[in-house]
């Protein structure tokens, strides 16, 4: 298994958000990690890729153990994250934000180009004048630069105008065919549902419910989505 949660805990600060999270991504799955507002999604996401404390319970990732390692050797491994809010370097040109990530692998500034074209002719262009779905496409593709093992997405489209959001389920779309394992966060439960084969529920930091996308039914998603 690419990734093995095992009854996670994390707080900020005194006050605990994750209960008991249990969550598995294997090699070229998509998983979504799914629960109402305020149930621990990005918590967890944070968790795993280092930036949020682990109390309890263990992270594996690729056959190592990171549950006390840094956000950055985290990265080193081969989680790449594409954090909700963008976070692109705005001093740098968008072509600089996609090779200061550059690591060794499949995943090269041309593929970057084929996948997102706008950032090719917005090449010179800095970061900050992009819009921010272009902003976002430079997020996803700088992660991918890293040529990561799993590539982790909060909230992506969020925000974001529908024919922006049409492209980007279209380039994940792209990844998933490709066997690019993914773990997202995402409000759009019918994009998700058409993109991920395994979808993890969480409810007040615990997750309540998991298994293939196929049986998340209309009752479930009533229960623990509320739709």
């Amino acid at each position: 298994m690419l990734l093995e949660v095992n009854n996670l805990t994390s707080s900020y600060g005194a006050t605990q958000v994750l209960f008991g999270v249990d969550l598995t991504v294997g090699e070229g799955q998509v998983v979504a990690l799914m629960g109402r507002n305020g149930m621990g999604k990005s918590t967890t996401i944070r968790a795993i890729c280092g930036l949020n404390p682990v109390t309890a319970g263990t992270v594996g990732f690729a056959g190592t153990n990171i549950s006390a390692l840094a956000a950055y050797k985290c990265a080193r491994l081969g989680l790449g994250l594409v954090p909700e809010g963008r976070r692109c370097f705005a001093n740098l040109s968008v072509v600089e934000n996609l090779l200061v990530a550059a690591r060794p692998g499949p995943w090269s500034l041309a593929d970057i180009h084929d996948l997102f074209p706008i950032l090719s002719q917005r090449a010179r262009q800095m970061a900050d004048t992009l819009s921010g779905g272009e902003q976002q496409m430079l997020a996803i593709g700088r992660a991918l630069m890293t040529n990561p093992k799993l590539l982790v997405l909060d909230e992506a489209t969020e925000g974001l105008a529908p024919v922006v959001r049409a492209h980007i389920w279209t380039a994940l779309r792209t990844l998933r065919d490709r066997g690019q394992a993914i773990l997202l966060v995402d409000k759009s439960l019918s994009e998700v549902m058409q993109i991920a084969g395994h979808c993890t529920i969480l409810e007040k930091g615990r997750s309540v419910w998991s298994g293939p996308a196929t049986g998340l039914t209309a009752s479930l998603q009533q229960r623990f989505l509320g739709v």
